[in-house]
C-alpha cells in the first residue's frame, strides 16, 4: 500500500506543477511539459509557443520559476528548460487558450470556434472537435460543439489518437470553458489496414543450380597475373626480335 500512495502522491503533485506552470507561462503559449526523474535530480522540459517570454531576460524568470518550483513542491537539483512548439496549431492547449482569449477580447463564440477550427484543420490534423460551454448568450448554459474531419469519442482509440487541450474564459456573465480535442495527422484508425506484397518465392531447378556451378567455376579458374608472370612474358616477346635482328 505504501508504494501505491507514493505513486498517487508522484500523480498529484504532477498535475498540481502542470496547473502552476501553465498559470505562470498563458502569455507565452503554454503547450504542455514532460517531468523525467533522473540520477542527478529532477528535470522538467515546458514546451511553449514563445519560450523566450518563459526564459526571460537573461534568464531571470526561468530562474525565479524554478526556485519556485523547488520551494513548493519540495523538488531537489529541478533543471528546468523552455523549448519551442514547432506546430502550435496541433497542440490543443495553445488553441484552447487562443479560443479562450478570442472570447475575453469580445469575439462571438461562432466566430471564435469556426476559425479555430479552420486553423487547425488547415495545419493538416486528421480531425477535431471544440466545444464552448458556458452563458454564451443569455442567463442560461449552453453548449456548442465544432465538429471537422474525423473524431473518436469513447474507447482507446480516443485515448491514443485525440489530444486534450482544456482553457478558461472569464467573461462577466460567468466562466466560459473551452475544449479543444485534435487527432493527430499521423494517427493510424483500428480500420485500416495496410496489405503487403506478396513475396515471390524462387524455386531453385537442377539446370539452374548447374549454371550456377558452371558460372563459379569459370570465375575461379580466371589466372591471375602476377609481376613475374608479366616479366617473363616480355622476356619471351624481347627473344625472337633479337633472332631476326642478328640473321640480318
Amino acid at each position: 500500500m505504501t508504494i501505491v500512495k507514493e505513486m498517487l502522491k508522484e500523480r498529484v503533485r504532477r498535475v498540481q506543477v502542470h496547473d502552476h506552470v501553465q498559470k505562470r507561462t498563458t502569455r507565452a503559449g503554454f503547450g504542455g511539459l514532460s517531468i523525467q526523474r533522473t540520477p542527478l535530480g529532477t528535470h522538467v522540459r515546458i514546451a511553449a509557443e514563445r519560450p523566450g517570454l518563459v526564459i526571460g531576460r537573461k534568464g531571470s524568470d526561468i530562474q525565479r520559476l524554478t526556485e519556485e518550483l523547488e520551494r513548493k513542491f519540495g523538488y531537489e537539483n529541478l533543471q528546468v528548460e523552455a523549448g519551442e512548439v514547432t506546430r502550435f496549431a496541433l497542440n490543443p492547449l495553445i488553441m484552447a487558450a487562443k479560443v479562450a482569449n478570442a472570447l475575453e477580447r469580445g469575439w462571438n463564440y461562432r466566430r471564435a470556434g469556426n476559425s479555430m477550427l479552420q486553423r487547425i484543420m488547415d495545419a493538416g490534423a486528421r480531425g477535431c472537435q471544440i466545444t464552448i460551454a458556458g452563458k454564451l448568450t443569455g442567463l442560461r448554459h449552453r453548449t456548442e460543439k465544432f465538429l471537422s474531419g474525423h473524431i473518436k469519442f469513447c474507447g482507446e482509440p480516443a485515448l491514443e489518437l485525440m489530444d486534450v487541450g482544456i482553457a478558461q474564459a472569464k467573461l462577466k456573465p460567468g466562466t466560459i470553458g473551452v475544449k479543444v480535442a485534435i487527432m493527430k495527422p499521423d494517427a493510424v484508425l483500428p480500420a485500416e489496414i495496410t496489405i503487403a506484397k506478396p513475396v515471390e518465392e524462387v524455386i531453385e531447378t537442377p539446370e539452374a543450380e548447374a549454371k550456377e556451378e558452371s558460372a563459379e567455376e569459370s570465375k575461379t579458374e580466371k589466372p591471375v597475373e602476377t609481376p613475374e608472370a608479366k616479366k617473363e612474358e616480355s622476356e619471351s616477346k624481347e627473344v625472337p626480335e633479337k633472332k631476326e635482328k642478328s640473321k640480318k
